[in-house]
């Protein structure tokens, strides 16, 4: 297929913008959620290193990009500086976390590893609201952004569920660890089944992208691999279905043992 032709992503809405300096500054300080910055490679200024400071204070994203870039945004006067506001408040790990272990639940948790299709993840949304997951973990990098038509797609459970961004998967696994959170991940090369984990321990499970899988280190780092067993030769579950079949065996363990 000749690139010519290839559709451009759709543009924020105007409104879902925030443009120039003092606008994003006072946004960020009002506690106004941001999904993105986007920032001029070559901005300078007194109040750039401000944006900076409190973007990393708040782990908001800044993407350094051309003038072409933001202008294809917006064709307002923009002094280097757009924002796009985030349509979920993004919540901490560690705060999420011990807000599970106080009402005296069992944590489950996904990790979303390099999915990139705002309908998948909104259908994951909508399948671990539904199976009493606790939280879904995301990268501030690499992962589709949570915007309108993701929640369409997860018919509103993303404003439902917790939504942690964190800056490293990595670490948060880390921080799952420290918590006594064992994490899973989804591999179709493993040898241990979906029905034979202890689902009924605190668990995250990493689901990787359709097309990579879990990134490699992600997978070292996790405690134990899985596969979901299929009657027929076929490539594999899409990403979303699959995250709702564990989820609902989790669930379903989870019951059981609640009698």
């Amino acid at each position: 297929m000749n690139n010519r032709f290839k559709p451009s992503p759709p543009k924020p809405k105007q409104s879902s913008l925030i443009i120039g300096r003092q606008p994003l500054l006072e946004a960020m300080k009002a506690g106004k959620p941001i999904e993105r910055i986007f920032l001029l490679k070559s901005a300078t200024g007194d109040i750039i290193p401000q944006i900076r400071q409190l973007a990393a204070s708040l782990k908001v994203p800044i993407n350094t990009v051309p003038m072409e870039k933001l202008n294809g945004l917006t064709q307002a006067n923009h002094q280097g500086v757009i924002a796009v506001t985030a349509k979920v408040a993004y919540l901490d790990l560690q705060d999420v976390i011990s807000h599970v272990v106080e009402k005296g639940e069992t944590p489950l948790f996904l990790i979303l590893d390099g999915i990139t299709d705002v309908r998948n993840i909104g259908a994951i949304a909508r399948s671990a609201v539904c199976c009493g997951a606790h939280g879904i973990i995301i990268p501030d990098r690499g992962i589709a952004a949570l915007n309108e038509e993701a929640l369409k797609s997860s018919a509103g459970a993303l404003e439902r569920i917790s939504v942690c961004r964190v800056d490293s998967l990595l670490k948060a696994i880390d921080t799952l660890h420290l918590n006594g959170i064992k994490v899973m991940a989804s591999e179709m090369e493993s040898k241990t089944a979906l029905f034979d984990l202890p689902w009924q321990e605190p668990i995250a499970v990493i689901m990787g992208s359709e097309d990579k899988g879990v990134y490699p280190a992600l997978l070292k780092a996790s405690d134990q691999q899985f596969y979901i067993p299929m009657q027929n030769d076929f490539e594999s579950f899409n990403v979303s279905v699959a995250a709702g079949i564990i989820l609902f065996e989790a669930m379903r363990h989870r019951m059981a043992v609640k009698g």
